[in-house]
């Protein structure tokens, strides 16, 4: 039976309690009760059986010395302390962190050192064996291997501090955008649509952002039906979107090409859409919090173009940060994945906005990729870190924009 190992990530997170918050979205890996514990044999080996794998990192902190797992997320129902019943431990808890985040706490009786850790997951079953295994250590080496590693998959500043310091909101709203639907169906190939095949990707996305906890996600179709462009992005003003993802997988007539690249508006399409929209839209629907009703195109067109110059970088910037984190997950991009175009759906003024074409149909391994689980999870996990590492960046700078 094939498997794999997924390797840990780390960050420190805020200190777990005991009597935790119940989590507002349902836990989907489920913990296998019977199976989970202290294993049998000579090491000091912690074992967690899963329905499935999830991200996760190990790693230890001090007063009182202790263990921590952190998952995203689990179902603990059946677990019990006592099956990590063992000398070395002096007390284990575990539960919901926050939502989208669960934690398990084992207080070590003497200083232990993580030895190993690693996820298992059946190829055929996808149920995960999570294994920890410590070994003794002394005072001096176990206080310098406290803490994590610093991750943009784990980190998401406390709304607090987000509120407070940064202007930056408490819940971040992403609109996903699954291209084409209905009468609609883009690009086609072997009985395949694009419409069907990023509509679940757009799902897959969506259960990685909302795992992660602290981000609303809006979906601008839920099913197989037609959404005009311009309806796409008045749900994004709808939705009071900080983000616009729209997500596609075209198929070339000529030529071969392989992998995800990204698009953001370019700036010689910007002027002639700014004109466009002037004419077009409803003036309550091309700004969040300005009125433009009554306003003459000229004084819309020149709002709207302040908009785009604050937020054209932070597009950009988006942009750059999903290149990096699809390339760290999935492994491999387009030749030239980064690029600018007019696509109708990037045309928000103040909404950063980026189209994500995930592949080619066109291409037999994008097209078998697009199909396979496994491939859509680490799509969806690079989308998930690319949103994260841009929000972490864009409320380092969010005291310097415009106001």
């Amino acid at each position: 039976m094939s498997r794999h190992l997924l390797s840990a990530c780390a960050f420190a997170l805020a200190l777990f309690t005991a009597q935790a918050p119940a989590q507002e979205f349902g836990a989907l890996a489920r913990i296998d009760a019977e199976d989970s514990g202290i294993a049998r044999g000579g090491d000091l080996t912690l074992e967690f059986a899963l329905s499935q794998g999830v991200p996760w990192r190990a790693y230890t902190l001090t007063e009182p010395d202790r263990l921590i797992l952190d998952f995203q997320e689990v179902d603990w129902t059946g677990l019990t302390a006592e099956a990590f019943a063992s000398n070395h431990l002096a007390a284990v808890r575990f539960g919901a962190l926050r939502p989208g985040w669960s934690r398990f706490v084992a207080e070590l009786a003497a200083p232990l050192a993580v030895r190993t850790a690693a996820l298992e997951v059946d190829d055929a079953t996808a149920a995960a064996t999570l294994r920890v295994t410590l070994d003794r250590t002394d005072r001096a080496d176990f206080d310098a291997a406290v803490g994590a590693v610093p991750s943009a998959r784990w980190v998401l500043p406390e709304p607090a501090l987000r509120a407070e310091t940064t202007g930056v909101p408490d819940v971040l709203t992403v609109v996903l955008d699954p291209g084409h639907g209905g009468i609609d169906p883009g690009a086609l190939r072997g009985g395949y649509r694009e419409s069907d095949l990023v509509l679940q990707l757009a799902r897959d996305v969506k259960e990685a952002l909302l795992r992660a906890g602290g981000i609303n996600v809006v979906m601008t179709r839920e099913e197989d039906h037609f959404v005009s462009l311009e309806a796409r992005v008045a749900i994004a003003r709808r939705a009071g979107a900080h983000l616009f993802i729209s997500l596609h997988a075209d198929a070339l007539e000529e030529g071969v090409a392989h992998g995800a690249s990204v698009y953001m508006l370019s700036d010689t399409a910007t002027d002639e859409a700014t004109a466009a929209l002037a004419e077009r839209h409803d003036r309550s629907d091309l700004l969040a919090g300005v009125d433009l009703t009554g306003s003459d195109d000229e004084v819309a067109e020149i709002l709207m173009d302040l908009a785009r110059q604050d937020n054209g970088p932070r597009s950009h910037m988006l942009a750059k940060a999903m290149v990096r984190a699809i390339d760290d997950s999935v492994g491999e991009i387009h030749k030239r994945p980064l690029r600018e175009a007019g696509f109708s759906v990037l045309k928000a003024a103040d909404i950063p906005s980026v189209l994500v074409e995930v592949g080619f149909l066109s291409t037999d391994r994008d097209l078998e990729n697009l199909q396979d689980p496994e491939w859509r999870a680490k799509m969806a996990r690079g989308i998930r870190d690319g949103i994260l590492a841009w929000s972490l960046a864009d409320a380092t700078i969010a005291p310097l924009r415009r106001k």
